[in-house]
């Protein structure tokens, strides 16, 4: 049996929000317990121009989420990207997940030919499905959810490995 483009994508998504949403936490414990105002978790950057941690769990949500739209023809769900603390970004996720979760398997079944579009702010460009999830959706994906916990890394949260691998 083959992997269809749902099982590519959906179940992977939905195994990294909940390794990302574990990384928030020790990422609110960490500021709790050193005194550390959230913001300066939740604002902060790799560099300064790239997007703060907030953004990158917006990014990482839209990607999850736009992959189902665009490949299982699904109708999306509106989320407006005003997340301003580790609450705001677990319900995020928490929507991004149950949006994901009631996307059906089989409408990305037999879709890896379908045409797919893509537009940014500088242009649009077309890809068969297949290519657009494995060249563009899954890299996107993580590398904001790499990001985020960069960050989090970067600023101090005690994370390892098995945190953005999850433990199962």
């Amino acid at each position: 049996m083959s992997l269809s483009l749902y099982d590519i994508t959906v179940p992977v998504f939905l195994r990294a929000f909940a390794n990302l949403s574990e990384i928030l936490e020790k990422g609110r414990a960490f500021a709790e317990e050193k005194g550390i105002p959230h913001a300066d978790l939740l604002e902060a950057r790799l560099f300064p121009d790239m997007a703060p941690l907030t953004a990158q769990i917006q990014r990482a949500s839209d990607t999850a989420k736009f992959a189902a739209v665009r490949v299982a023809q699904v109708e999306t769900v509106s989320m407006e990207d005003s997340e301003v603390s580790f609450d705001d970004l677990q319900a995020r996720i928490a929507k991004t997940v149950a949006f994901l979760k009631a996307v059906p398997a089989h409408a990305m079944d037999g879709r890896e030919e379908a045409e797919v579009e893509l537009r940014t702010s500088q242009g649009s460009k077309t890809f068969t499905a297949r290519d657009y999830v494995l060249g563009f959706a899954i890299p996107n994906f993580y590398f904001h959810v790499t990001t985020a916990y960069d960050i989090l890394r970067h600023k101090g949260v005690p994370l390892g490995k098995l945190d953005y691998l999850g433990r199962e």
